[in-house]
């Protein structure tokens, strides 16, 4: 790790190293060495517990009359690893990764699980560095904004790119594509709310609402693809014609 990716990374944190090692190792993937000491694992190890602490405590806070399921549930779709991946790519954490040859050749500077490694383990080396209190701003100001989103709203960081995980699947069991359509649009210019259906072959999978179209329509996939999980751990016919709407 030259000056230049120290002073990048230590910029878009917000947190300046007293033990820049431990940065280094923070970004050094296990491919790049077997040095167990010197590749972020452990320092990921530590991380993971101090994210999903402070973004329990900061819900906590936020929502103190949420039940446990709802907290959890929130506290889940902003700790995920594709969530953490997007945030390794607002610090621009995977141009900074030290890589073994293989990881490099395939594409690892972008892989989701190497830059939500890399996100944990830069947390864990904060916590090392600076103490709680330092790992705690950082992290707030990482989670900024989703916080206090309320908590039957998701957005489309927490709902990640259901739409498109849709279409894979359907493509793949039935190949059949999706179909959405708007519903609804309620309210007021300043607070729109949205509301949109996804089919497939005209038979209803789920419904969303969200404040844009956009977040609805993730939604209703979300929805959809949960149906989809339910009727084939019991085994029914996903296309039987429950559903199904009258033309």
């Amino acid at each position: 790790m030259n000056d230049e990716i120290r002073t990048r990374v230590e910029t878009a944190v917000g947190y300046r190293f007293a033990h820049p090692a431990l940065l280094r190792a923070a970004l050094t993937h296990c491919s790049a060495t077997a040095r167990q000491s010197e590749h972020n694992e452990t320092l990921e190890f530590l991380g993971d517990a101090v994210v999903g602490l402070v973004v329990s405590d900061l819900l906590f806070e936020a929502w103190p009359e949420a039940d446990e399921g709802q907290l959890s549930r929130r506290r889940a779709a902003l700790v995920n690893a594709q969530a953490l991946a997007r945030r390794a790519r607002v610090l621009e954490l995977g141009s900074c990764l030290a890589l073994g040859r293989g990881e490099e050749k395939t594409g690892g500077r972008e892989k989701t699980s190497i830059l939500a490694g890399a996100f944990e383990a830069v947390v864990g080396a904060v916590y090392r560095d600076g103490g709680f209190g330092a790992a705690r701003d950082f992290v707030v100001r990482a989670f900024a904004g989703e916080i206090a989103r309320p908590l039957d709203e998701a957005s489309d960081h927490e709902l990640g790119d259901y739409k498109t995980r849709l279409q894979e699947r359907t493509q793949r069991d039935f190949r059949r594509a999706p179909v959405y359509a708007l519903l609804a649009v309620t309210g007021p210019d300043h607070a729109r709310a949205f509301e949109s259906r996804v089919t497939l072959e005209g038979r209803v999978l789920g419904t969303g609402r969200g404040t844009s179209k956009k977040t609805a329509e993730q939604a209703a996939a979300r929805e959809a693809l949960a149906r989809l999980d339910d009727e084939q751990a019991g085994g029914t016919a996903p296309l039987d014609g429950e559903g199904t709407e009258t033309p």
